[in-house]
């Protein structure tokens, strides 16, 4: 309990409560999925499954135990290093307004899908209407995108494969592949347009700052 204590008043403020909101997410998600998917899952506007409050909920939200460790793994090693940077006020504009810009973008592909994509195919219309998507990922591309543009010379290694770069390169790369999957559409089940969202309005925003002199925290 000690150490769980002492890890835990070591994570700046923000970084902290978002750890700690998924995680309780994530287990009343295992105890009743249904509700909680139906109820904080993010769903097209136009389904009848859609409620106002989740473009932000479906934040908090994760498709599995791999899906939440990963997210959750990515953000205390960067969003520690940013929120510290930013101060807790720019950070936590920056999580929300990235997670926001992931289901903006998302959405709107969504929107093509429905009246250009489909083909009159009613039932891609109605598979997109009951498909919801979750996770942290959007704003945690956002995160990401922010440390590489705070620090793009600092080395960054992946676990798997053991390769190590500049995170300017790193996560240009993760961008890249991104686009790439999300155009082709060869890893389905992946919301790859919310990811490019979050890394899209987490580069606007870090551009906007610096460019005013607000950058660093204050």
């Amino acid at each position: 309990m000690a150490f769980q204590s002492n890890f835990l008043e070591r994570i700046p403020p923000v970084t902290r409560n978002i750890l700690i909101i998924n995680v309780v997410m994530f287990v009343a998600t295992l105890i009743n999925e249904n509700f909680m998917v139906r109820t904080f899952a993010m769903f097209y506007p136009a389904s009848p499954l859609f409620h106002w409050w989740q473009p932000l909920t479906h934040m908090f939200m994760h498709g599995g135990f791999w899906h939440i460790l990963f997210n959750m793994y990515t953000l205390v090693m960067f969003g520690m290093v940013v929120e510290r940077v930013l101060g807790t006020k720019k950070f936590l504009i920056l999580y929300f307004v990235t997670g926001l810009g992931a289901v903006a973008l998302h959405t709107g592909v969504e929107w093509l899908q429905v009246h250009y994509l489909s083909s009159g195919d009613p039932t891609v219309v109605i598979d997109l209407y009951r498909t919801p998507m979750v996770g942290a990922s959007g704003a945690i591309y956002g995160v990401l995108v922010a440390f590489a543009m705070l620090y793009p010379e600092a080395r960054m290694t992946l676990i798997f494969p053991p390769v190590t770069l500049d995170a300017k390169w790193m996560v240009t790369i993760f961008i890249g592949i991104e686009l790439v999957t999300g155009i082709t559409g060869t890893q389905l089940g992946i919301a790859h347009f919310a990811h490019l969202g979050g890394a899209l309005f987490g580069f606007l925003l870090i551009l906007y700052w610096r460019k005013r002199g607000e950058l660093w925290r204050r």
